[in-house]
């Protein structure tokens, strides 16, 4: 059996945290940034065949997801104070 999901969420910086959880994406996985009724969002595709795998992928790329979120923030932050 395959199982497929689509993890969409809405950012400021969509672009900068795709690439940065892209980074740790496993051969299952493709992210990338985009629109979505008109708001800027990260989007990724998880593939498997086994739910256990699934469902660890998904924790992982949801504690790298708020990791990347808080650095494309500072990021920005950072790149205003000039």
């Amino acid at each position: 059996m395959k199982i497929t999901g689509i993890i969409r969420t809405v950012h400021d910086f969509p672009e900068c945290i795709a690439a940065s959880v892209s980074a740790d994406n496993l051969k299952e996985m493709e992210t990338r940034a985009t629109i979505h009724e008109g708001k800027g969002v990260v989007e990724t595709v998880i593939t498997g065949t086994k739910i256990r795998s699934v469902i660890a992928s998904v924790d992982d790329y949801l504690s790298n997801l708020t990791v990347a979120e808080e650095l494309c923030k500072q990021g920005s932050d950072k790149g205003s104070e000039h």
